[in-house]
């Protein structure tokens, strides 16, 4: 099938928008209270798999630069789609350290994973509306 599926730029730039608030505060979160995400790592149930990557709070650190510098990134429009890899590649180990341990029924997890769906309509389709630069 190579039915042209047509969809409003404007609506584009909403989701893009609204998805990478939530990068952004939480990358500014990051930075402003970095004890604090030291904290939540080694208090997580899981947390033994983000000791996988290194030091809490160093992980702690360089993710906040990661969701800030790539959720502006998106919201700008500027190399969407690669934007967008390199945050869900991020939110992975967040998702699986901070959030499975709680259950499926914790609605963080679901928040994530919704996070992960809009992401991956940037990956897969790479809409060019209302983008300041994006190849």
């Amino acid at each position: 099938m190579d039915k042209q599926i047509q969809i409003s730029g404007l609506s584009v730039l909403l989701l893009r928008v609204a998805l990478s608030g939530i990068f952004v505060v939480a990358g500014v979160s990051h930075l402003l209270n970095p004890y604090g995400v030291t904290q939540r790592i080694q208090n997580a149930p899981y947390s033994g798999f983000a000791s996988m990557f290194g030091n809490p709070h160093v992980l702690g650190i360089l993710s906040g630069y990661v969701l800030l510098i790539f959720g502006i990134s998106l919201l700008l429009g500027v190399f969407t789609r690669w934007s967008a890899i390199i945050l869900f590649l991020t939110l992975i180990p967040i998702t699986v350290t901070i959030q499975m341990g709680n259950g499926i029924l914790h609605g963080p997890l679901w928040k994530n994973v919704a996070l992960f769906g809009g992401l991956l309509l940037f990956i897969l389709n790479n809409p060019k509306s209302y983008s300041l630069y994006n190849k």
